[in-house]
Formats: structure tokens, sequence, C-alpha cells
């Protein structure tokens, strides 16, 4: 075939060799190959004839023009294959003047590795045999008949920046279901049209249509997976309608992107996808976008959010025989009903690392101003740009399946389709306009606006959706890998793996030392047995401590004189020198004299210690000391430290942290909870050092990572916060809290996509777990709930700010402080108090998602505020009688309080304030119990406590028989001086059945208030709650010294001195409370041991 010489590139395509083919006429038929593109002929290979074996060597190469200046554009490669039909050459009979053929089969090759920047591959590709053929039965060989094909440019058709900055889209049009009732399968032939427009040349918009739907009855569900078909007509053999190697799958409706994708809309679409019509389409189309058209697409899913993707029915016009060229005149209007229009929220595709969304979207009628106000679209491209689709829109145009004897026909005759793609799209010379450019809020001159749609009406009453697929070849948004991340968090905080343990060295001179000492100690007992044994036998227990002394100089005095003292001396020498230079690695001469009376006097300190250790472990039990140590556990140090916290000692509070870190240096969980006690202080420099170092101890650490990140945003190093958050969610993409506090990052950064990402990925982990634990529950239960009041239920766990079907996400400009957030809070709950008392009827500024109301990406709050009906909703809540205490969790949570209730545990108050707005305002949040009790605790810590009265009522309204709420209201009237309503709160949440989150300081504080009030009858009510508080810390010299006062008072004077001897060991530092007890003491003359 002879190829005519131009400027653009040629593209080859060699078919090798054929396997196991067979024809009509017997297993060794006379075949030849047509090569097909784009609707022209390339060229007929020679006629082979077909070995015994079902091979044939064609070594055929046909070639076409690539020329992106107006002829084969890369857009064309994208979704256009090379059509290879197989032909064979029937023998002639007598008298036949041409030779006869019959089709075969027809093979299809794919071009899309020239779009991946390859210039050349080979791949083996079935020949699909047409309906009839000899080749629907395999050879003997079981093999399916294939060709071998090689596709060859001379270079590759893409530049470095094209391959880097391009991208690739394919959108897969699956079905449309729930139809209208109105939509028949008999009757005139219709053609159901899906299209969209994007961006493929910088600004320009190329429409991507889907044609001659096939409308079907309900009665079973569309098999999964299925193939995906080409877009494209004149397909001979029914398995070259499948693209190789890309299936429909399906999935869960609640991972869908789209908008019917809730528990309660199951059931719907279980029977629309089962019952009900449905029009199929099955069809992928592609779309190759340039480097500019990726910034443009980016650009216009950032403005516009919702995409409009058109539907409508056109009548097919059947073509009159000898008159395929010409046209009747007719209404074009008219052929266009049921105008339909469905959103697609295209916004996930701008979150990092999303290349496909896959979802349900509701059909609405279309109407020009609703379109135009939430796409900034002004034509309609059925109506306004298409008016040639329908013009052309014919039997045996149009995606329609044609014989053989169709295909030779129209490529002859059919002239007016030669401007246009089979597939219906434009050439490059009959570009659609940009939707940028018909962004103006003026109609078009001359249109009038459609405002009535009553056949398109009929989708909304039907509730048809169509299932839509856009998928990326590349992410339009690249997301960290987590490798990088890991990598990063390394470079900023380096892993610090635990000491090791030296065998020799130290220890070795430890070991050494405790050997001699022992040596040493032997040896001095059996002189100290030589000398007096015979006189502690006779004495015994009898010895006085004047006998002891006398003999101990004795001992002393025969060791000096014997020489023996020296040489245990020199016995004991080297020992110490091995750990003077292994233990304390002084290897050189002192400076000074100061500094070796320093060290001497240092060193002779810890070689007692060690001495005592080593005669504890020689000496038998009976010769030991009958006073034991009492050993203080880790967690009774963090108790003693969370009291010194709530009692605001944080001096006593910080040297508790610091020997629970001496003790356990390589324990994260010390670290973070010093961390945490600097966060409360507000030493936010120390906190971050404490939270790194947990984190370098274990860097997959997910409350590490998130401290981190959130010091880091409180520090304003934002870049460092990302990088902490997104690893997070990287190692545990479940963590609802991670992904909560990313989301509040990008608001703080005015990242309203990626706020909306990261909020709707932690409600979905939400809901995920709920149901989980439901359906735990109710396999230990054997309960089976009934499958719509589990919708019901688990609707009310909707998205955190998103109702069913929109994408407005919740924003809260917060300011720069935690004060005035708080303040602008208050004004709100004030507000919302005074409507509330004038009305029984709960406030509502509800939005639901209207299509007639015009969908922005605002700041746009769903709100409802609460009343005292909704107080079972609290019922399991627990308040936070300190920011160190846990939550109890309540029946219905929102994912932000869930984070709050994180961040309370850690004492990140500093923080809070923006969550609670955000709970606020959420529609599944609101003020709750749970909300008043931390709002409450929050200006509790800021000394506000009139605020805080105010917010305890409206929890205790909420829910009255909360023991928290009591024992919080207790703590505030006690440090606010009103002792007399402190003891009665406490009295009340003691007599819960229930305990309150910490009853330790309810019983101290208790047993305080009935000391002060000084009421004897009740002075063993006193006792009892000091005792108990004294049980769960004997350290607390407060807690001694009132224990002192109630025995002064009933006369006990052994217990008063011994409670007084351990509060003057602990350090009393109230001055006011020991002249108290001293003025007690001289009064009853007793409880002093030093008088």
């Amino acid at each position: 075939m002879e190829q005519v010489p131009s400027a653009g590139r040629l593209v080859q395509i060699t078919v090798t060799e054929g396997y196991d083919l067979k024809g009509f006429k017997g297993d060794t038929p006379v075949t030849f190959i047509r090569a097909e593109f784009n609707q022209v002929v390339l060229g007929d290979s020679a006629k082979i004839t077909v070995s015994p074996e079902g091979s044939a060597k064609y070594n055929f190469t046909s070639s076409f023009e690539f020329n992106p200046e107006g002829g084969i554009t890369l857009d064309d490669l994208a979704h256009k294959p090379v059509f290879l039909t197989v032909t064979e050459v029937l023998p002639k009979e007598k008298k036949q003047k041409e030779e006869k053929t019959l089709i075969l089969g027809q093979a299809v090759v794919d071009l899309l590795p020239l779009l991946e920047g390859q210039s050349a591959f080979q791949t083996t590709v079935p020949l699909h045999p047409v309906q009839g053929s000899p080749l629907e039965t395999p050879r003997s060989s079981a093999k399916q008949c294939s060709l071998e094909v090689k596709v060859l440019v001379a270079e590759p058709l893409l530049t470095t920046a094209q391959i880097s900055g391009g991208n690739l889209l394919k959108v897969t049009l699956e079905a449309a279901y729930s139809v209208p009732e109105s939509f028949i399968p008999t009757g005139p032939g219709q053609n159901y049209m899906v299209g969209l427009q994007v961006p493929s040349l910088g600004e320009k918009d190329y429409p991507i249509l889907f044609k001659n739907g096939t409308l079907k009855l309900g009665g079973e569900r569309e098999p999964v997976p299925r193939p995906k078909k080409w877009p494209i007509a004149n397909i001979l053999a029914p398995g070259a309608n499948n693209i190789p190697d890309a299936f429909i799958v399906g999935g869960p409706y609640e991972e869908e992107e789209g908008e019917l994708n809730h528990p309660e809309d199951s059931e719907f679409r279980n029977q629309a996808e089962c019952i009900k019509k449905r029009i199929i389409w099955d069809l992928e189309s592609r779309c190759y976008l340039d480097p500019s058209a990726v910034v443009s697409f980016q650009k216009r899913i950032a403005d516009c959010r919702l995409w409009p993707v058109e539907i409508t029915r056109v009548p097919l016009v059947t073509i009159p025989k000898g008159k395929a060229g010409k046209t009747e005149k007719t209404d074009e209007e008219a052929q266009l009903s049921f105008h339909g229009v469905a959103y697609v929220n295209m916004v996930p595709l701008l979150y990092p690392g999303v290349k496909r969304i896959r979802g349900a979207f509701h059909v609405y009628p279309y109407l020009n101003s609703v379109v135009h106000e939430k796409t900034k679209c002004l034509l309609s491209l059925f109506r306004d740009i298409g008016h040639h689709l329908i013009h052309n829109n014919k039997i045996g145009g149009i995606n329609s399946l044609l014989s053989k004897q169709a295909v030779s026909k129209n490529l002859k005759e059919d002239k007016p389709v030669k401007e246009k793609d089979i597939d219906g799209r434009p050439r490059p010379g009959d570009v659609a306009p940009s939707i940028k450019s018909q962004s103006s809020d003026t109609p078009l001159e001359g249109e009038p606006p459609l405002s009535h749609n009553p056949e398109g009406q009929q989708y909304v009453e039907a509730g048809t959706y169509i299932v839509l697929e856009i998928q990326l070849d590349k992410a339009l948004v690249p997301k960290r890998m987590p490798e990088e991340l890991a990598r990063r968090v390394k470079e900023m905080i380096p892993p610090r793996p635990p000491l090791t343990r030296r065998t020799g060295g130290a220890q070795k001179a430890m070991s050494d030392y405790h050997i001699q000492i022992k040596n040493i100690s032997r040896a001095i007992l059996d002189e100290y047995y030589r000398m007096f044994g015979k006189q502690v036998a006779k004495l015994e227990s009898d010895m006085d401590s004047e006998t002891l002394e006398e003999q101990k100089c004795q001992l002393s005095y025969e060791l000096n004189c014997s020489g023996k003292y020296f040489a245990f001396k020199e016995q004991l020498k080297h020992a110490v020198v091995k750990i003077v230079r292994d233990k304390y690695l002084k290897t050189t001469s002192f400076e000074s004299q100061e500094e070796l009376q320093t060290f001497i006097s240092e060193l002779y300190v810890f070689l007692v210690d060690q001495m005592h250790v080593a005669l504890n472990q020689t000496m038998p039990d009976d010769v030991q000391g009958t006073v034991a140590t009492i050993y203080i556990s880790s967690e009774q140090l963090q108790l003693f430290a969370f009291e010194a916290e709530v009692n605001e000692n944080f001096e006593m509070a910080a040297a508790y942290y610091k020997e629970r870190l001496v003790r356990e240096p390589q324990n994260l969980d010390h670290w973070l909870d010093y961390g945490a006690f600097c966060l409360l202080t507000e030493d936010n420099i120390k906190a971050q050092e404490c939270f790194q170092k947990a984190l370098s101890l274990n860097q997959s650490h997910i409350h590490s990572l998130l401290l981190c990140g959130v010091l880091a945003v409180l520090l304003e190093n934002y870049e460092q916060a990302e990088i902490f958050f997104e690893d997070a969610t990287c190692l545990e993409p479940t963590n609802v809290v991670a992904w909560t506090l990313l989301g509040l990052y990008y608001e703080i950064q005015n990242n309203d996509i990626r706020m909306e990402m990261a909020f709707h990925e932690a409600s979905k982990q939400l809901q995920a777990r709920m149901l989980q634990a439901q359906v735990t529950k109710q396999k230990s239960t054997g309960v089976v709930e009934d499958t719509e009041e589990r919708g019901k239920r688990e609707s009310s766990l909707g998205p955190w700010g998103i109702t069913n079907g929109s994408a407005t996400a919740i924003k809260v400009e917060a300011p720069a402080g935690p004060g005035a957030a708080l303040s602008i809070l208050d004004k709100f709950l004030e507000e919302s108090s005074k409507l509330q008392s004038d009305s029984q009827e709960p406030i509502l500024t509800t939005q639901t998602w209207d299509p007639s109301i015009s969908q922005k990406p605002s700041n746009t709050f769903i709100k409802e505020i609460p009343t005292k009906k909704e107080a079972s909703k609290c019922q399991d809540s627990s308040a936070l009688l300190h920011p160190g205490l846990h939550y109890g969790v309540s029946q219905t949570t929102t994912i932000f309080m869930e984070t709050i209730r994180f961040l309370m545990k850690v004492k990140a108050v500093q923080y809070v304030h923006r969550v609670l707005a955000h709970e606020l305002l959420c529609p599944q949040g609101g003020p709750s119990c749970e909300y008043y009790l931390v709002l409450a605790q929050t200006h509790i810590l800021k000394k506000d406590f009139a605020k805080a009265e105010e917010y305890l009522q409206q929890a205790a309204q909420m829910d009255y028989l909360n023991p928290n709420v009591w024992g919080l209201k207790g703590h505030l009237y006690f440090l606010s001086g009103n002792h007399s309503e402190a003891k009665a709160c406490y009295e009340r949440t003691i007599s819960f059945v229930m305990d309150a989150s910490e009853m330790h300081f309810v019983f101290l504080r208790l047993g305080l208030i009935y000391l002060e009030e000084k009421e004897l009858e009740e002075l063993t009510e006193a006792e009892d709650a000091l005792s108990e508080a004294n049980a769960l810390n004997n350290y607390n010299a407060e807690v001694w010294a009132y224990l002192a006062l109630v025995c002064l008072k009933v006369g006990r004077q052994l217990e008063a001195e011994q409670a007084y001897k351990y509060m003057i060991k602990l350090k009393l530092k109230d001055e006011a409370l020991l002249a108290e007890i001293h003025t007690l003491q001289e009064t009853v003359g007793f409880g002093n041991p030093s008088f």
C-alpha cells in the first residue's frame, strides 16, 4: 500500500502472524486483513493461505498520519482503537466473475501505550468471531484465535513535558436506574444519550457523549464484573465491543462518592437495580488532557465544584433508501425530550492521591437558572451546543451496530458524517465554547431561558439516578508517599534506640565492688565472733547499747593494731579504682582542689549506698532491719502528680512526673504524660520536647504524631504539622481523630477542599466503627434488628456536616485566640437560650440540598438547637472533671466530640476551642450535655466561674441525673469558696448508683468541707472520707494534716502524733492549716512529740 508523505508522523501497525485460524471451507482458507482507524480503511493485506496448523504469516503493515494540528489528534488515539478485520476469500465457482468473501472475525488494537510515552509496543490481540463464523468453534488446540501485532512510531508522540504534565481521563457510564415509567421498549426507536464537557486543549472544551443506551425491564441485577465497551459504532464482532482488561466491578454503596451512599439508601437502590427499569450503556470514553488542560480542569473543579452531566432522549429517524445525504426539516427542540441533568461533585478529584470517583447521582430536570447557579454553565451540551448531534441522529449513523453490508455502504454514501467523529465528537475546528467563558450572569440574547421542564420532572418523581465513574491516569493533586512522610519525620526527630547495656566496664566494676564488700564483711564478722562470741551467747538479747558501743571500739582497735584494717583497705582499693575509671570515667588529674573535694564527696555517698546494697544481699533475714521500704509504683506516681495538678501544686506535680521519667526513661507514655502536663501549664516548648522524645522512641506511635502536630500548630510550624498529621493518617487510616485534626489544620490554611476531604474521611471511619460495634453487639446478644430501623438509626450518624447528597462543608472562621472563640460561642449560646426560653419549639435553620437552590462552597452551616426533649442523647455521656480525665462515650457522637475527648485527655485546652466551635455547628452535634461540660471545664480553668456555672446549669437541664454534672458543680462551688453548695453537690454525687468520672477528689474535698465546718457530729464521716483519700494517695501532706486535726478533736493521741509526723515529713506548705494544728495541739496538750 503506497503511503502519501506528509509533515505529520506516521503510526505504523504491522500484523506479523495469525494463530489458530480456520475458514468456512476447511482448515486452510485463503484470508486477508483489512486495517481501519477513525472510520478510514488503512489498507488490505495480501491474500495468505492459512497453514494446516492454523497459522498465517501476514507481515502486513499499514499506517496513518498523526497530526495534532488538523488531522489525527492525541484525543483520537485515546478513545479510538485500530480494527483488524480478517476476511476469507472463497474459491471462484463456475461463471462467477468476482471472488466471494466472508468475514471471519475482528480484532481490536488499543493505542493507549502511545499516550504513555512508548514509541513501540508488541501485543497479541484476540480475534473475535462474527456471528456464524467458524471461529466460534475453536480448533483442536482449544486456543482462541489471535493476531500478533506491532505498533511503531519513529519517535514518541508525547514530549517529556506532556508525559509529566498531561493526563488521561476515563469516564465510564454504567446505567441509569429507576427511569420514568413512560420509557417503554416498544414503539418508535429512541436514542438515550448522556453527555458532559471536559477541557481537552487548554481552555477549549470537548464533549464526551454516550449514545444508544439500551432500555431494559427490571427483574435481575446487572452482573459484575462485566466488561466495559468501546463508544464506537460499526463493530462487527460482538466480542470486539469490549475494551481489553477493563471491567465494571461495582462495590458497596457506602464506599461510593455519590449521593445515594448512606445506609438508608440501600433498600431503594437494591429495588432500583433489581426490579425497576433501567438504561444500560456500560461505555468507557477516554480523553487526553494536555498540561494546560490539566491546569484548567483542576481550576474549574475548584471554582465550580459541581459538574453538569446531561441526559436526554431523542427519537431515531430512519434514513430512506437513496436519500442518505438529505435530512427532512424538523423542529430540533421538539426532538429533544426528557432533558435532565445530574450534578456530579468533582471535588474529591482534588483530594491528594485520589484518581477515581464512582457513585450514583440523582437526575433533576434541566433548568437554565438552576444549572447556571450550581455549575456556572449557561449553555446546554445537547440543546445549545450539540444541534448537529441531534440533527444527524439517524439509524445507521451514530453508534448503531451495522452489518457488513451497511459498513461498506456508509463508507461510500454517508458524506454528512465525514466532518464529525463516528462517536459524535466534533473535529478540532468544531471546538465547543468553554464552560468558563459561559459564566456570565447575563443570558444569551435571543434565547429565552428554560424555566419549565415537566418531562424532566419525571426523573425526580421516579427517583432516577445515573451510575458514573470518572478516573484519571494520575492524581491531580499528588499525595505524599508513606515512605516520604516517615523519612521527613526521621529528619525532624531522629529515632533514639535504647542505650545498650555494657557487659563489662561499669557493670563489672560494680559487681567486683559488691564481691569485695561481701568478703570483707564476712572477715569482720569472723573477727567479731572470735573476740565476743562467748559474751554474745551468754547475754543473748539482754545486751544494751553501751555494751555494743564498747565492743565496737574494741573491734576497731584490734583491727587497726593487727593491720587487718589496712589489709581490708588494700583489698577494696582496686575495686574502687575501677569504679572511678569505668563508672565515673575519671582518667585524668583534677584541675583544682575544689573539684577534687566535690568528686570525693560524691564518690563517698555512692560507695556507701552500694555498700548497703551489698550488705543487704549478704545479711540473713533476721539480721536485717524490720522497717520495710514502701515502694511507690509508676501508677501511684501518676496519681500523685494528677492530684497535685488539680490542687494547682504544679511544682509537686512536675516532681512526680520527672521521677517517673528517671525511673523509666524509655517509656514513651511517661513522656506523653509529662508533655500533657506542660500543655496544661502552657509551657509549649517543653511540651514539644516531651512529645518529640516520645516520637523518637517509637516513630509509628499515633498519639505521639498527633500531639507533635498539635504543638506544631500552636507554635505555628505549619509545614511540620502537616507532615505529622498526614503520617498519622497513613499509619492508621481508620483513626477518626487523626483525620479530624488534619481537617482542622487545613481549615487554618484556608484549604476548604482538603478540609472537606479530611472531615469526610473521618466521618466515614466513624460510621464504619459504629456499624461494626452494632454488628458485634447483635452477634453477642443474638438480636436481629429490623433493616429499616437500623437504617434510620445509622442515618443519624450522617456525615460531619454534609446533608445527604450535599457537598457543603462546615467551615469555622475561628479567631486568633481561644478567648475570642469562646466569647463567640458564649454569645451564640446566650442568644439561643433566650430564644428557647420564649418558645418550646426547637430553633431550626436547617438547609437541605434542594436542586432549585444554588450550591455554594462558602461557610454554610446546618444547625439545629436541641431542646430538653433531646436530653436522652446524653444519658451515657461523661463529664471531664479535669483535662486529664476520660469522657464516657455517648450513644450518638461526632468526629468533633471524639477529637474533643482526645484533646481534653491530653490537656490540649488551647486547641479545644476550635473543635468546640465545629461541634456546636455540626448537624449531628450541637449543644449537648457533654458539650456543656467541656465548655464549663474550660471556663473553670480560666477562673471564669460565672460562665462555668451557666453552662453547668444547661448541662443539668439536659441530663439531670448525670453524676459528672454534680461532681463538676461541686468543684466549681468549692473553688469559688461556696462550700455549703459544694457539700450538697458532692453528697448528691456520691449518692448516685453510677460513680462520677473521678471520685477521688470528691471524697477528698468533701472531707475537707466537713472539717472546716467544725461539725463534730460529722467527724466520723470526715475521717472516713479522708481515710479513703489517704488510701489512694498516702503521700499527700494535706490529707495527713486533716487526719491529724480529726484525731486531735476526737482525742486519739497516738494516731494524731503519727499523722502529724507524716505531715511534717511530707513538708506541708499550707501555713494557715499548720498554725491551726499547732493551736489545737496546745489546746488539747498532745499531738506534737517535739513538745
